[in-house]
């Protein structure tokens, strides 16, 4: 009877439906965890109150089916009844009492994983997938989860032992430099800072390099970094090895299919704009600022540079979401932010070989033209070189691959400086990275998983606390011009909405619409990396040659002019390029692999941005259907039609 059949239907235990996800790989439980949730557990449905540690599982297709939510059943019966459960406000050690007595237990429950100080201490966790080991007694000394797990911990530790080991050493060598109050070790001291200031930034979402330059901005002002003298050349020095980073990483992000295929909107893209924005920094701080023309163009060949430091995480966390994937946004975006860094410290080369070289008239205007061509030449036989040697086969391609780009990068920048073609050097860095990348894809290897780029992170990582880190020591507040600051804040922000307003305008024929081109426009306004790199190079030359007092000042005003526009132009980028983009660009499905021009390393990159709502990003990878669960509806559903039509 249909009364017995209901009644059989609703005594059967539900399906469950597999659904198989990746394993959950090493990672930072935080800010840089790409996988990360707040709330960090694992649904089994929309409606599901159970919960396990992990990332976030996809729901299955079937998941409206019979589903019975005992919390709303709950719920309901408390309204019938009149009663309403308050929750009770918990203390602190009540909370952790509570943690600690469920992690014991194994049972973790879903309203103290919500709490602050569960979601606060799983941003410094890492969850590993492999089996560790910890000593008796660890849970009781360091509860879960305010301490980290003790693999992380002995990790540390070891990093801490071996810059002991190392600083002992260069003390043994090095001497009173080394020593406690010496500028080595002063420098040593405001890396650490500084990279520890960086993680506290991106804990708010910003760039982690704002963080660098505040606590390099606070050590000088407060009397704790003297980096001055004679240890000025080992500065620039190092901003001379940061920049072969920047350049290299760059040549080895630009997609070799994606630039033949657009190389048209690239260049226009690219070249454009950054000369609009190059010629307006010249003309408005030559009139506002009273800078020589020479003077002007070379801090607007610095300026209209654009950071990939700052524009990569944020563009890598939209593109992990769907935004702008479908017409290749971020591909274009990265390959113009290339081109525009290689024609920035090209002409930076050329205006300042002409400025401070001792030559005479003809080889000042040799300058562009060999600098042009010798930057290309010796960037393609370089990369060339680079396909041969060593060969493909090697059990060590890699590490050799990875050294002989880095040392011909410092070769070019080093060597070009010394026969006074400073223009060429940049250039061939770029041009040598790129063309070697085009071989080995070409031999197989993948652009978005290519390990010489994530060798090149890897010394990002260690010289990214340096190079901001000093470049905020080189800033005294007590010595800066009011009028400057003032007048620098105006001619940025005009230089960028114009920036904006011509990148829109040219934009036609691109296939992209109004939105679009207003968030490719937008993308490109922050300033970091070059910035500090070859903002204090002109003041090492001024002092280096013993020129005027007044060419010291001018270039004292070009240095703080280029950290200003950091600090006006970095953290604002960062924010409406991570705001606008789920405005302005078009979501697709998120796919399994990531799309053509872009690498993703296998671990989580250290500058991720993480500021787009959790929640709208949870609801969107579990409405994707799963394909083992589709195909197995499909066999029910044609196995069902084959019985009615035999049944017949």
């Amino acid at each position: 009877m249909p009364g017995n059949d209901e009644s059989v239907v609703s005594n059967e235990p539900k399906r469950r439906v597999s659904i198989i996800t990746d394993p959950v790989m090493e990672s930072r439980m935080g800010h840089d965890n790409l996988g990360f949730e707040p709330n960090s557990k694992r649904k089994i449905s929309q409606h599901s109150s159970h919960s396990e540690d992990g990332p976030v599982r996809r729901k299955s297709n079937l998941h409206h089916a019979h589903n019975v939510d005992s919390a709303a059943v709950n719920s309901y019966e408390q309204r019938v009844n009149g009663e309403v459960n308050r929750t009770k406000k918990q203390s602190f050690s009540e909370v952790l009492a509570k943690i600690n007595q469920e992690y014991e237990t194994g049972q973790q429950n879903a309203h103290l994983e919500q709490s602050w100080i569960y979601s606060l201490c799983m941003r410094c966790r890492v969850e590993y997938s492999t089996p560790s080991w910890e000593p008796p007694g660890w849970q009781k000394v360091c509860p879960y989860p305010l301490c980290p797990p003790y693999r992380q911990f002995a990790r540390i530790i070891s990093i801490i032992l071996i810059g002991l080991l190392l600083w002992t050493t260069a003390y043994v060598i090095i001497g009173d430099s080394a020593a406690p109050g010496g500028q080595l070790f002063q420098l040593a001291v405001l890396t650490v800072a500084a990279n520890f200031g960086g993680f506290l930034i991106s804990l708010t979402t910003l760039p982690r390099l704002i963080g660098m330059l505040l606590v390099g901005l606070l050590f000088q002002n407060v009397g704790w970094v003297n980096l001055d003298g004679e240890f000025t050349k080992v500065t620039a020095e190092l901003r001379k090895f940061a920049l072969v980073i920047i350049l290299t990483r760059a040549g080895l992000e630009m997609d070799p299919k994606a630039f033949k295929k657009v190389y048209v909107t690239i260049l226009k893209l690219g070249l454009i704009p950054w000369t609009v924005e190059f010629l307006l920094i010249g003309v408005l701080t030559h009139y506002f600022l009273d800078l020589p023309w020479m003077w002007s163009m070379m801090l607007g060949s610095i300026i209209s540079a654009v950071s990939p430091a700052v524009v990569v995480p944020c563009l890598f966390r939209l593109r992990t979401k769907g935004y702008g994937v479908a017409k290749g946004i971020p591909t274009l975006i990265i390959a113009v932010a290339g081109i525009d860094d290689a024609a920035s410290v090209a002409v930076f080369g050329i205006i300042s070989s002409i400025m401070f070289t001792q030559q005479g008239l003809a080889f000042q205007i040799a300058q562009a033209p060999v600098c042009v061509l010798g930057g290309l030449g010796f960037g393609v036989f370089w990369g060339f070189l680079c396909k041969y040697v060593p060969e493909k086969g090697d059990a060590y391609v890699v590490p050799i691959r990875t050294l002989m780009l880095f040392g011909g990068g410092l070769l070019a920048v080093f060597g070009s400086e010394k026969i006074h073609f400073e223009g060429a050097g940049p250039l061939g860095v770029v041009f040598a990275a790129f063309t070697a990348s085009c071989f080995w894809c070409g031999e197989g290897w993948d652009l978005e998983d290519n390990p010489v780029s994530t060798a090149f992170e890897i010394f990002w990582m260690i010289f990214e606390p340096i190079l901001f880190g000093i470049t905020g020591a080189s800033i005294k507040i007590r010595e800066l011009d009011p009028h400057m600051v003032a007048i620098g804040t105006g001619c940025i922000y005009v230089c960028i909405i114009v920036r904006i307003a011509v990148t829109v305008g040219i934009a036609f024929g691109d296939k992209l619409n109004v939105k679009e081109k207003i968030f490719v426009a937008i993308s490109w306004m922050s300033k970091a990396t070059v910035q500090a790199a070859l903002g204090p190079v002109a003041l090492k030359a001024v002092a280096s040659q013993h020129r005027s007092e007044e060419e010291k000042h001018l270039a004292e005003l070009v240095k703080n002019f280029c950290i200003l526009s950091i600090i006006l132009s970095a953290p604002l980028g960062a924010l409406l390029i991570s705001i606008s983009g789920t405005k302005l660009l078009k979501k697709t499905k998120p796919m399994l692999e990531p799309p053509e021009g872009w690498r993703r390393s296998h671990r989580p990159s250290l500058h991720d941005i993480s500021i787009i709502d959790e929640e709208e990003e949870r609801e969107d990878i579990e409405g994707i259907a799963d394909e083992d669960t589709a195909a197995n509806t499909l066999s029910n559903a044609q196995s069902t039609s084959v019985f009615t039509v035999t049944k017949f």
